[in-house]
């Protein structure tokens, strides 16, 4: 079956930035819907018409992928108001963020503490990836239609480059 809009691919990649460092593996293919929200535009853009077996290599400027890095996300909190038991790499949703937290902190994002201080905590908003040009590698594993359930959801469940708290300190892209 070739890759068209609404149909589900199953993919694996290899993702570097633009110096060779690798930052992500998936050897295990995972389900995206094409045509939804869990693929980024210029993928999914380039995986059509393709099918189970094709590889392409993909680079993704940062306003292609995650944006520009944005110092406006970048966030001073009280140190008071977080726990005591908080580690550099813990994530806050924006929704979620303590009482007494700045309001001008979009609810909408995931931050991430990047530094911790006797008297202040620092979070950002921003993307892991945003402001970093990537490199693809990608292969599709497979293509099957979409269920009904996957187009009104827009969805396989999976978001691409999702980030999902792990143990204290981790977090993983996918």
């Amino acid at each position: 079956m070739e890759i068209t809009q609404q149909c589900v691919v199953a993919l694996t990649w290899t993702l570097k930035d633009t110096l060779g460092e690798e930052l992500d593996v998936l050897d295990e293919p995972v389900e995206f819907l094409v045509g939804g929200s869990d693929l980024l535009h210029k993928i999914e853009e380039a995986l059509q018409g393709h099918e189970p077996g094709a590889r392409l290599d993909l680079h993704l400027e940062p306003e292609e992928a995650f944006g520009d890095f944005n110092d406006q996300m970048i966030f001073l909190e009280p140190r008071r108001l977080y726990p005591q038991e908080l580690e550099e790499g813990m994530t806050f949703e924006g929704s979620a963020l303590p009482a007494g937290s700045n309001p001008d902190a979009p609810k909408d994002a995931l931050y991430t503490v990047t530094a911790i201080y006797p008297e202040h905590v620092v979070l950002d908003g921003n993307h892991p990836l945003a402001g970093i040009a990537l490199r693809l590698s990608l292969r599709v594993e497979a293509v099957r239609e979409a269920t009904e359930e996957e187009v009104g959801r827009g969805s396989c469940g999976t978001g691409f480059f999702k980030v999902q708290p792990q143990a204290p300190g981790g977090t993983t892209l996918h």
